[in-house]
């Protein structure tokens, strides 16, 4: 089977938006891989956005950067919000990639939504920093992730997370206890009035994606694929 490096989506005219997949390589610096070679990638997904990219060093929080045109490494955050030609990038293999954009108003952001983020309000501070700078009718995509029949949990746990954002609830496809990330994560922004489409893809049952609880994925630690969004 062929994979093609992206998966890319909709987000208006004048956004270049997607997510990377295993054909690619690794995105993640963090994974033991050799930083040249991902510096090399990283640089293609540069060529393949359209101009500079900013990458979020990720740390499960709720902080939410203001990425300026040019682009680069940026401080610990785990969402970004950008104006003007500027693209965003964020990091998963299991965790819920969340791009978002309104084009007319060209604000763009992208936010890392793991367990810990979520429950934190990692996606409604990506959202709040939208309007902040200017969005008014904002429109996401939730990206690949583990979903709700796979992400399997203790029991107390999902009862923990589940009452803290309600709708996270859920079992396994083997019937144990679960989270359901990225519906909880759709819910959410359509309760803050954001469009939202989920592109539906289980990274720990779907090849194209690195998973960090998948199956069949190498003996050692998983890479990352990037969400990646960016005005034109």
């Amino acid at each position: 089977m062929t994979v093609a490096p992206w998966l890319e989506v909709d987000l208006g005219p004048g956004v270049r938006a997607g997510f990377s997949t295993v054909e690619l390589g690794n995105l993640g610096l963090a994974v033991g891989d050799d930083p040249d070679a991902v510096a090399r990638r990283r640089r293609l997904v540069a060529q393949w956005a359209g101009g500079p990219v900013a990458w979020a060093h990720q740390v499960h929080g709720t902080a939410v950067h203001l990425a300026l045109a040019g682009g680069d490494d940026v401080a610990s955050c785990d969402a970004l919000v950008g104006t003007g030609p500027v693209g965003l990038a964020v990091q998963v293999a299991d965790c819920v990639p969340v791009l978002l954009a309104d084009a007319a108003a060209g604000v763009v952001g992208a936010a890392h939504a793991g367990r810990r983020g979520l429950v934190a309000g990692v996606v409604d501070a990506a959202v709040r920093a939208m309007h902040a700078a200017g969005a008014t009718r904002i429109r996401a995509v939730v990206g690949p992730a583990i979903c709700g029949a796979c992400y399997e949990v203790p029991a107390e746990l999902r009862d923990e997370v589940e009452a803290a954002v309600p709708g996270t609830s859920s079992t396994t496809s083997w019937g144990t206890p679960a989270l359901d990330l990225p519906g909880a994560v759709v819910a959410l922004l359509a309760a803050r009035g954001v469009a939202v489409d989920d592109v539906g893809l289980c990274t720990r049952t779907d090849p194209r994606f690195y998973s960090h609880r998948g199956a069949g994925q190498g003996a050692g630690p998983a890479g990352r694929i990037a969400g990646v969004v960016r005005l034109t």
